[in-house]
């Protein structure tokens, strides 16, 4: 039977004015669990007025408290490019949590409202966010104490619900730290997979994580990517606030524009070509989190720059063709292919390159003054 959606939208804006995130909360009446649920879900800061732009979702369980931290690290982080921006949707719980997360006592697998708690998400919250929102085919689910432990049972599901799992300081079903280490070799897509204790944790569940982390750590997959820690000083609630800002930097660490450690630890080090690099973290981009964005002017800059250290003169001339056709109207892409003519020895297309960007708007340092003047030299020199 289909389920009938009552949707109440009551819009609560962060601030009125456009370029801030919007809080939507909705009534969902769902078939499965025979009862309405109350969500609460960010649209990104430029959702009304990007309409070609697909995101990617963050699910928050236990949202009564979880939200808001949830949601104020994603919109921070989005609004620095540090990760995509995302619909961020919770799930209002309150103390329907524990029938929620009720697993049988024989399997130790959802079961009664759990298992509709299951279904409710896989089979209709889901679904009804794709069909009413844009939505990027990368989802994230957050989970504390039991929700921690509920997230895990998607990954039983083939294939698992979720692209990401952030678990802080879960609360295991029993055999469920015998099950995980064996499952997760055996799943054929990326995943991301994020745990989280404090030293001042609930001891019980601080021995659990701490258990759990020397299990996960020691699996070799490369389609498995898991991260730990262990926050000094943090008690079972504090750590939430760190480790959700932790969780989105690690999980997006190839989102974010080329940084001075990537530019010297990678780029530097490169045998490879660097555009070829370039093109490759782009692509990754796509692949992992279904965003096809345009090349940062920064990671242009980055590149190009490496390119010159590394003497990868092809590789710049690349780098400049790429960034004329992705910005016409920059002067990026001429003054690196000037620089590109000028290193190969053909010193008087050089001159005409730098000369033709002389009507074009500046970025960064590549001023139009730094352009001509670098055709006036080779003029000079050259006696052109």
């Amino acid at each position: 039977m289909k389920s009938h959606l009552f949707l109440f939208f009551a819009l609560v804006f962060l601030n009125p004015i456009w370029g801030q995130s919007k809080v939507i909360y909705e009534e969902f009446s769902s078939y499965r669990l025979g009862e309405t649920r109350r969500l609460k879900i960010q649209l990104p800061r430029d959702y009304e007025t990007n309409t070609e732009k697909s995101y990617p979702i963050v699910i928050v369980l236990d949202a009564n408290y979880l939200f808001e931290p949830v949601a104020g690290n994603v919109d921070y982080f989005g609004y620095w490019e540090d990760m995509p921006e995302a619909l961020v949707v919770g799930i209002m719980q309150g103390d329907s949590r524990y029938d929620d997360c009720y697993y049988d006592d024989t399997n130790f697998m959802p079961a009664d409202k759990g298992a509709d708690f299951f279904e409710f998400i896989g089979m209709e919250l889901v679904p009804f966010i794709d069909a009413n929102f844009r939505t990027a085919k990368f989802i994230i689910a957050v989970g504390h104490d039991l929700t921690a432990s509920y997230i895990n049972y998607y990954l039983f599901k083939d294939p698992p619900l979720f692209n990401g799992y952030i678990a802080l300081s879960p609360d295991l079903a029993p055999m469920m730290d015998d099950r995980l280490p064996k499952r997760l070799p055996n799943i054929p897509q990326k995943l991301f997979y994020y745990l989280a204790t404090g030293t001042d944790d609930i001891p019980d569940l601080q021995l659990i994580a701490q258990e759990l982390n020397t299990s996960l750590s020691a699996l070799k997959s490369e389609q498995f990517n898991y991260y730990y820690d262990n926050f000094e000083g943090a008690t079972h609630y504090s750590l939430v606030a760190r480790a959700i800002p932790s969780a989105l930097e690690k999980i997006f660490s190839i989102y974010r524009p080329i940084s001075k450690q990537e530019f010297n630890d990678v780029l530097l080090k490169l045998e490879t070509p660097v555009h070829l690099y370039l093109l490759d973290k782009y692509q990754t981009i796509a692949n992992l989190f279904g965003i096809n964005n345009p090349i940062r002017i920064n990671d242009f800059l980055a590149s190009a720059t490496a390119c010159e250290k590394l003497k990868q003169w092809e590789s710049l001339r690349e780098i400049a063709t790429m960034a004329t056709r992705q910005y016409p109207d920059l002067i990026l892409g001429d003054y690196y292919m000037g620089r590109y003519y000028e290193e190969i020895g053909d010193p008087k297309r050089a001159m005409r390159t730098f000369q033709g960007g002389f009507d074009k708007e500046e970025v960064d340092f590549i001023t139009v003054d730094l352009m001509l003047d670098k055709a006036d030299q080779i003029k000079y020199d050259f006696g052109y």
